[in-house]
């Protein structure tokens, strides 16, 4: 070759570069791609399709500002949809994609995982066949920055303000906004409608709720807590939080036989009332005495910590009766040389060494994102014929979070006053180490000081952690309280009165 040759070569080269060098990934702000398709849910046929891709969050002007990518399944097989029930679906993080409950719960596809949530090769999902399609139509929502849904610039090239997305009340407020314009394009307003949410989609979807109904005009017949982050709870350190962690010890302990032979040999939804009434009625107390407590009565609240936690009463006094779950993670197991998953604490760990007062990681999470990923990968590309270079942001990037205003316990409280129609659900893993189910169940009675509303709500346990439906028994029984509470929560022609 000769010199002016391999210069002309270079140039090309150089300006191939350049251009692709200028090409952005660019997600489409409206796009819809439906795919047809059967599944067989507790032995019968039923015919869907699924529409998949992006409609806009609108600013004031009219302008979009983010798309945001979600996944839509309704029945084919239906006449119509005026008293088909419209289930909306949320996780949480803040950050998470809608991936978890969208391929392992609710939803006509499922991980191929075994019978207790570990992953298997080869990846992929399979028919679910205790999904809630057969009764409800599901819609999949990834809010900003998670899964593909991401901002859009405007006509100046600028991305638009993050502060606007990226909060507690700037989340309920832009979603709240394009849940109306989902329901209205698809022609959903007649239809009884629910929101889910799973851990800090509890706090989501509880603000919602209130948001829809004063700002949209929109009544829910029914909001579905999944494993949720109450924050009211997280973030007041001190004995009523402290002691809510209790009875999660006693599961977990119970689970990995830690117990006394005697607590060993009982059922694990025996003992936990034993261990709930100790938090509340002696815990609690104790706590609140704080150095004010006599020897006596710490020694006697450190045993009986001990016993019903499977860990060391010297452990307990070392923590001042206050043991942080991170350190119960480490030392539950420690003398076996493995640690306890946060999330789920029926999955185990190793660290590089058994000093510390907290796991190296999260044993839990390493093993969903092993099977989560690639699976919502190639379902999404290949069943769901949805296209793009975009990364599917299992966790996206939406720190810092706002965390002013936060008080969407009462929001939920008052939507629950404001329609008789609604009601409230909330499931929980009892090896849930993060959002543990006693703090559901705390939040819950704290919800309704008066008592008024208790009638409404109810509570669901399971014998897995944060994801209950991972454990292949749970899948089908979470399933089937989802269909329970939809179904029974319908007014069919019922006025809406007190």
């Amino acid at each position: 070759m000769t010199k002016l040759s391999t210069l002309f070569v270079m140039m090309c080269l150089s300006v191939t570069c350049l251009v692709s060098a200028q090409k952005q990934v660019v997600l489409p702000a409206d796009s819809i791609v439906t795919t047809a398709h059967q599944v067989v849910i507790k032995g019968k046929k039923v015919s869907y399709n699924t529409d998949t891709g992006t409609i806009p969050v609108w600013d004031k002007d009219g302008n979009p500002i983010a798309a945001l990518y979600h996944t839509y399944y309704y029945r084919t097989d239906v006449s119509n949809n005026v008293d088909r029930p419209l289930l909306i679906s949320f996780n949480g993080g803040p950050g998470s994609a809608s991936v978890w409950m969208h391929i392992a719960y609710t939803g006509p596809k499922v991980l191929n995982i075994d019978d207790e949530g570990y992953p298997v090769q080869p990846y992929g999902v399979k028919d679910n066949p205790n999904s809630i399609l057969d009764i409800a139509d599901i819609v999949y929502v990834n809010p900003v920055n998670t899964g593909y849904s991401r901002m859009l610039a405007g006509k100046d090239g600028k991305m638009p303000d993050r502060k606007q997305f990226f909060g507690i009340r700037q989340d309920i407020s832009y979603l709240a906004d394009w849940i109306t314009t989902f329901v209205t394009r698809n022609n959903r307003w007649r239809s009884p409608k629910y929101i889910i949410g799973e851990s800090y989609g509890g706090t989501r979807v509880a603000g919602l709720a209130l948001a829809l109904q004063e700002r949209q005009w929109m009544y829910l017949n029914g909001v579905i807590m999944v494993s949720p982050a109450d924050y009211t709870v997280y973030n007041s350190a001190g004995p009523v939080g402290d002691a809510s962690n209790l009875p999660y010890f006693t599961a977990a302990a119970w689970y990995h036989k830690k117990l006394s032979p005697e607590l060993q040999a009982r059922d694990l939804t025996d003992i936990l009332p034993e261990a709930e009434s100790f938090a509340v009625n002696s815990l609690v107390p104790a706590l609140t005495k704080g150095g004010n407590i006599s020897d006596q009565e710490r020694n006697q609240v450190a045993s009986k910590m001990a016993y019903y936690s499977g860990i060391s009463e010297k452990s307990i006094l070392d923590h001042n009766l206050s043991v942080p779950t991170s350190f119960f993670w480490k030392e539950l197991l420690r003398q076996e040389g493995k640690t306890i998953g946060r999330l789920d604490s029926r999955y185990l760990g190793i660290d590089r060494q058994n000093a510390g007062t907290r796991p190296d990681y999260n044993a839990e999470l390493t093993s969903w994102l092993h099977s989560f990923t690639p699976a919502i990968n190639y379902y999404l590309q290949e069943e769901l014929k949805f296209k793009t270079d975009l990364k599917y942001f299992m966790f996206g990037p939406v720190h810092p979070w706002d965390m002013d205003n936060e008080n969407t316990r009462e929001d939920l409280r008052q939507a629950m006053a404001q329609n008789p129609y609604l009601n409230v659900m909330f499931q929980s893993g009892y090896f849930d180490g993060a959002t543990t189910y006693f703090s559901a169940k705390m939040t819950m009675w704290q919800l309704d000081p008066s008592g008024t509303l208790q009638d409404r709500m109810s509570f669901k346990g399971y014998r897995s952690g944060h994801m209950m439906y991972l454990r292949n028994e749970d899948l089908q029984t979470a399933n089937d309280d989802l269909r329970n509470f939809i179904n029974s929560t319908l007014t069919k022609g019922e006025s809406a009165k007190y």
